[in-house]
C-alpha cells in the first residue's frame, strides 16, 4: 500500500495557501458534469453538500434517517473551538495547533492540525453569517467558555445544544442548494458497498430501508462523512444507527484504515443503571467549567453526598492535575475517575460514579446563571435520573465516546482508493490518540465547508474519467455480494437476535480493550471474536423478509462491527506504548500516568485488507514534527 500524504512545501503557516494556490480549479461551466455522491448528513456531509452544491457541482447526498437534521452530530453539547482570542488570555492559532497536538498525544498530522487551527476562525464567521445562533455576552460580542486540554477561553456555544444548532445552520445552506438542484437527497438508504472502476471510486450501492431494494449509483467521487464507530463498544453516547459499515466496506476495497485502536473515553456521562440499555448519555464536557468533581475520602463511604463535610471530599482532579484541574483532557479525565472507583471510592447506587458538583457555582454565579449556560443539560439529567441536578451533585462515569481512528486519508482528505474521500470522524486525520473537548465540531465543518470545496476539484481536474454503467461487471459483482450477503443473514434462522450479539461483543471489547488494555486481555480478545463470529453466522435470528427489516439493518451491522473488532484489538496489541485513548497496562509511568514510546511507535498503523481469513498488513506513515517537540504530556 502506497501512503503519501500529499503535505504540500513551505512552512507551516503557508502549506494550506500554497496548496489552495498551486490547486487545478474546474471551469464553473464544467462543474455539472461532475456527480459526487455524499454518504452522512451529519456536519461535514451536510457542509460538503452545502459547499460542492454552491460551486454547481451535482451532489447527491445519502443518510439513513428519514431527515438529514437526525444526524448524530445533533447530539454535540459544549461547543467548537477557535482561535479569535475573544478573551484576551493568549489565545492563537499557534497555540489552538499546540494544544491539539500535544492534547493528541504526538499522534497526528502536523500540517493536518496546523490547517484545522488555522481554518476554526472561518468557520465561525461563516456559522454566524448563516445564522447559528451562539451564545452572547451582554455587550453582543460571541461567548466563550473553558474545555479540557487548555488554559484559554476559545470554546463557542450554543447553551448545550451546539451541534443541533450547528447542523441546523450547514442543513439549512444544504437545502438552499437542494432548492437551487445542485442538491439532491436520498433519505432512508444504507450504503452497503463502495464499486471501484479503473481504480477510481465510481459508485455506490445502497439499501433502500423502506422498500428493501437494493439500488445503485453512479459518481466521479465518494465522500465518507460517516462518523466513528464507538458502537463497536455497544454502549457508548452514539445514536443507535452509529456504525463501521461504510468504512468496512471502503476497507474491504483497499481503503488503508489507521488508527483503530485510538478511541476515546469520555468522562462525563450517565452510568449505566442495568442490562435494559441500549446507550449511554453524554453530559456535556463544558459542565466541567463550572462543576467540580470529587468522590469521598473514604473507600465504601456510602452517605448521602450532603451528609459529607468538606473535609471528607477529595477533589482528586484538582488535587492531581493542580494546573488544569477540573479542565484536564478527557482521556486524562476518565482514567483518573476509573483509579477513584478501582479504590472503592465510587459513589452511586452501584458504585460506578464519581460527583459532578455545582453548589460553589452556584453560590457564587446563582443558579440562573447556571441555568443560562447548561439548562437543557440539567433539565436532560433530570428527565433521565429522576434528580435535581441543582440541589444535588450529578453523578458520572466515563463511557465509549469518540473515535479518532479511521480511514486513512492524505492532505486532500483522498483515502488510498482514488477518488475515494473521507471527512469529519469517519477520518483519522486530526486528533491523533485523544480528541480534545469542542474540536470534532470544528474538523466536522473545516473539512465539508473549506477542505474538500479546495481538495476535490485538484482532483476532478487531474483525473480521467471514463463512462460507467449499472451493467459493468464491478458493479453487477457487487450488488450480487451484497445481496448474496442478505440472502445468507435470511437463511440462518438461528435463536439469538443481533441485538444480543451486539451486546455480547461490546462486554468483550469493555472488559479487555476499554479504559485500559494488556497484552493477556488483548490476546484473551482475540480468541474470543473469533468464536462469536462463528456463533454469529450459525444462530443470528432475522425474520424472513427482505423488504422494511430493522432485524436485517441491526444484523449487517453487527457482522461488520464483530470483524472490525478484530481489527481494534489487533492494532492495540500491536502498539505497544500508552498514549491518548490508547492506555497499556504495561506501559505506564510510576505515577500510573500514560508512557509514550516515541522511539518506536511515531507512527500512523494503517492497516491493509489482504482478504477473507487473511491477517491484515500493517503499514506505518511516520509521523515527522518539524515545528513542536514531542515532550512528556503533563497537565500538573
Amino acid at each position: 500500500m502506497k501512503l503519501d500524504s500529499k503535505i504540500p512545501s513551505g512552512n507551516i503557516q503557508q502549506k494550506w495557501d500554497n496548496y489552495k494556490f498551486n490547486a487545478k480549479l474546474v471551469n464553473p461551466n464544467n462543474r455539472k458534469k461532475f456527480d459526487i455522491i455524499i454518504v452522512g448528513s451529519g456536519l461535514s456531509g451536510a457542509s460538503a453538500a452545502a459547499s460542492l452544491g454552491e460551486q454547481g457541482y451535482n451532489v447527491k447526498l445519502f443518510t439513513i434517517p428519514d431527515s438529514p437534521r437526525r444526524a448524530h452530530s445533533i447530539a454535540a453539547q459544549g461547543g467548537i473551538n477557535a482561535a479569535k482570542n475573544y478573551k484576551y488570555d493568549g489565545d492563537s492559532v499557534y497555540r489552538l495547533f499546540y494544544d491539539t497536538i500535544k492534547g493528541g498525544d504526538y499522534r497526528a498530522r502536523e500540517a493536518n492540525v496546523y490547517r484545522l487551527a488555522q481554518i476554526s476562525n472561518q468557520i465561525i464567521d461563516h456559522c454566524v453569517a448563516t445564522g447559528v445562533p451562539f451564545a452572547r455576552e451582554y455587550g453582543g460580542l460571541l461567548a466563550n467558555r473553558s474545555f479540557g486540554g487548555a488554559q484559554v477561553s476559545r470554546t463557542f456555544y450554543a447553551r448545550g445544544q451546539t451541534g443541533q444548532q450547528l447542523l441546523l445552520g450547514a442543513y439549512s445552506q444544504m437545502m438552499r442548494q437542494a432548492a437551487a438542484g445542485t442538491v439532491k437527497i436520498f433519505p432512508r438508504r444504507e450504503m452497503l458497498d463502495i464499486v471501484i472502476k479503473d481504480g477510481k471510486a465510481r459508485g455506490i450501492i445502497v439499501r433502500n430501508l423502506v422498500t428493501g431494494e437494493l439500488e445503485t449509483y453512479l459518481g466521479h467521487a465518494v465522500l465518507l462523512c460517516t462518523g466513528g464507530y464507538a458502537n463497536v463498544f455497544y454502549l457508548s453516547t452514539n445514536a443507535a444507527n452509529c456504525n463501521v459499515s461504510a468504512a468496512w466496506a471502503a476497507y474491504k476495497k483497499g481503503a488503508g484504515f489507521a488508527n483503530p485502536c485510538f478511541t476515546q473515553i469520555h468522562p462525563t456521562c450517565i452510568p449505566r443503571s442495568g442490562e435494559h440499555q441500549s446507550k449511554l448519555t453524554l453530559m456535556s464536557e463544558s459542565l466541567r467549567n463550572d462543576g467540580r468533581v470529587w468522590v469521598p475520602k473514604k473507600k465504601g463511604d456510602s452517605r448521602n453526598p450532603s451528609e459529607i463535610p468538606e473535609d471528607e471530599r477529595d477533589y482528586y482532579l484538582e488535587r492531581i492535575y493542580p494546573a488544569f484541574g477540573n479542565l484536564v483532557p478527557r482521556d486524562i479525565a476518565s482514567r483518573a475517575a476509573k483509579r477513584m472507583i478501582d479504590e472503592g471510592r465510587g459513589v452511586g447506587p452501584t458504585g460506578q460514579a464519581v460527583y459532578l458538583d455545582f453548589a460553589d457555582a452556584i453560590a457564587k454565579q446563582g443558579e440562573d446563571k447556571i441555568k443560562e449556560k447548561y439548562g437543557n443539560l440539567f433539565d436532560m439529567y433530570y428527565r433521565i435520573t429522576d434528580e435535581n441536578g441543582y440541589k444535588t451533585p450529578m453523578r458520572i462515569y466515563p463511557a465509549p465516546h469518540y473515535t479518532m481512528g479511521g480511514l486513512w486519508v492524505d492532505y486532500e482528505l483522498m483515502t488510498t482508493v482514488e477518488g475515494l474521500f473521507a471527512l469529519g470522524e469517519a477520518n483519522f486525520s486530526d486528533h491523533g490518540a485523544n480528541r480534545l473537548g469542542a474540536s470534532a465540531l470544528m474538523q466536522g465543518l473545516a473539512d465539508g465547508y473549506f477542505v474538500i470545496s479546495a481538495t476535490l476539484p485538484n482532483y476532478l481536474a487531474n483525473a480521467k474519467f471514463n463512462s460507467v454503467s449499472e451493467s459493468d461487471d464491478e458493479f453487477v459483482h457487487a450488488r450480487e455480494s451484497v445481496s448474496s450477503k442478505i440472502k445468507k443473514l435470511l437463511s440462518i434462522k438461528g435463536s439469538k437476535t443481533p441485538t444480543e450479539f451486539h451486546r455480547e461483543l461490546g462486554n468483550i471489547m469493555w472488559d479487555l480493550c476499554g479504559m485500559s488494555r494488556s497484552e493477556e486481555s488483548l490476546k484473551k480478545a482475540l480468541k474470543e471474536i473469533p468464536k462469536l463470529k462463528e456463533e454469529f453466522w450459525q444462530n443470528v435470528y432475522v425474520p424472513q423478509n427482505e423488504k422494511f427489516n430493522q432485524t436485517l439493518e441491526k444484523a449487517l451491522k453487527v457482522a461488520d462491527f464483530i470483524e472490525f473488532a478484530q481489527l481494534l484489538v489487533k492494532d492495540a496489541l500491536e502498539r505497544r506504548e500508552s498514549c491518548g485513548g490508547h492506555f497499556r497496562e504495561e506501559s505506564t509511568t510510576k505515577e500510573g500516568e500514560a508512557k509514550r514510546d516515541d522511539e518506536n511507535f511515531s507512527f500512523v498503523s494503517v492497516w491493509e485488507y489482504a482478504g477473507e481469513g487473511k491477517e491484515p498488513i500493517l503499514n506505518k506513515e511516520e509521523l515527522k514534527f518539524e515545528n513542536l517537540k514531542p515532550t512528556v504530556r503533563s497537565y500538573k
